[in-house]
């Protein structure tokens, strides 16, 4: 017999009108990329296949969600893998949207009228060809470029690479190339010890000024997310209220609900191994509020940069200040707390306000309300 826990109904699971559902369809993978956070607490390759039937998370949905707008990002392992499921959720929601996050290289694999529904294709590489094949394998760049412009007329969705920044030999050409092949390129800041060496945070600072330099010289929307997302927060700061309640834009204090295989839910997809931030469970029909929250010892409220920011990434916060790691917070959160103030002043070097003022509508309607934001974390 399934225990379900007791919920208080004074405290919502979910703040605000709409909700993500992040489903991991499969723990399996097809490559072995040497940073895959899904290793940590041996989780990768640990659930093969979703337990948990289509009835079921309608079921949930209909309990804890029914007045909310549901959306799904198909997540893994790899979701190519598992495109069975993939169809059986489509058919069974049919006005949802859908988002996936995949490697790309099985992206040739996937039915057309999956990728016909997909509002948006977040595709994993690491910034050029050399970095890129060096974490995933010889001759997956080209490989992963290469399907994502033969799926593109399948797909009336976007297009977004989704970059792991790590060292310090990424380069601004690596990644303005990449927004000639992709709508959109988010970057994240990688989450490893040894990633941000005081050498690597230069040259890092070094490509995001050039980046902002570009984003402001144009009239057009220069698309890479955390420099439109910084923007964004300055110019039309309302919009943190409205999509993340003005918290964490990694959205996991929020509206974020991480779905396991087994229908175990967790806040961050990247401490699915921390069965203390357990959630809630499909198959249990249950769900709490996250627990990962603000925290007084985190120090984010102090910081300059709050209120763009909002605190970037609660799984860096919740290690460094709570858990009181102290190599993560000084190789890992720290360090990326000083790559997102410097990327604030940057933009705030280039007069966000005036550029805003003098754009073109199109352009503040794309920098403001562009769906992507609801895909990624904003923040990088």
């Amino acid at each position: 017999m399934i225990s379900t826990p007791t919920v208080s109904s004074d405290e919502p699971a979910i703040t605000g009108n709409r909700v993500e559902l992040q489903l991991l369809t499969t723990l399996k993978c097809n490559l072995r990329c040497g940073y895959c956070s899904l290793a940590v607490g041996e989780v990768l390759r640990s659930q093969k296949h979703a337990i948990y039937t289509a009835e079921q998370l309608e079921a949930f949905i209909r309990k804890h969600l029914a007045d909310r707008e549901v959306y799904f990002t198909l997540y893994g392992g790899e979701p190519t893998l598992n495109t069975g499921f993939i169809l059986e959720l489509m058919e069974r929601f049919p006005n949802c949207r859908f988002n996936m996050q995949t490697n790309g290289t099985l992206l040739h694999r996937v039915p057309d009228k999956v990728l016909a529904r997909l509002s948006n294709v977040m595709i994993s590489v690491d910034g050029g060809e050399e970095i890129t094949d060096s974490y995933r394998g010889k001759g997956i760049y080209r490989r992963v470029l290469g399907n994502a412009a033969a799926v593109r007329a399948k797909t009336f969705g976007t297009l977004t690479a989704r970059v792991t920044w790590w060292g310090g030999e990424t380069t601004f050409e690596e990644l303005d190339e990449l927004t000639r092949s992709f709508d959109y390129v988010y970057f994240q800041f990688a989450q490893g010890v040894g990633a941000h060496t005081p050498e690597s945070v230069a040259k890092k600072k070094a490509v995001l000024a050039k980046l902002v330099a570009k984003f402001f010289a144009s009239d057009a929307l220069y698309p890479v997310v955390p420099v439109m997302g910084t923007v964004r927060n300055k110019v039309a700061p309302w919009r943190i209220n409205e999509l993340s309640a003005g918290l964490t834009q990694c959205r996991v204090s929020t509206n974020l609900l991480n779905v396991m295989p087994d229908g175990k839910i967790y806040p961050c997809p990247d401490m699915l191994y921390s069965k203390e931030l357990l959630q809630g469970d499909i198959v249990g029909n249950w769900v709490k509020k996250s627990p990962l929250q603000p925290h007084p010892d985190m120090p984010c409220r102090q910081c300059v940069a709050y209120h763009y920011c909002r605190g970037n990434c609660m799984k860096n916060l919740h290690l460094a200040y709570v858990k009181n790691d102290a190599n993560w917070r000084t190789q890992v959160t720290e360090p990326t707390c000083e790559l997102i103030r410097f990327l604030g002043e940057e933009v705030d070097r280039h007069d966000p306000g005036g550029w805003y003022a003098r754009a073109p509508l199109p352009v503040r309607n794309r920098l403001v309300n562009a769906e992507v934001y609801e895909f990624c974390e904003v923040m990088p």
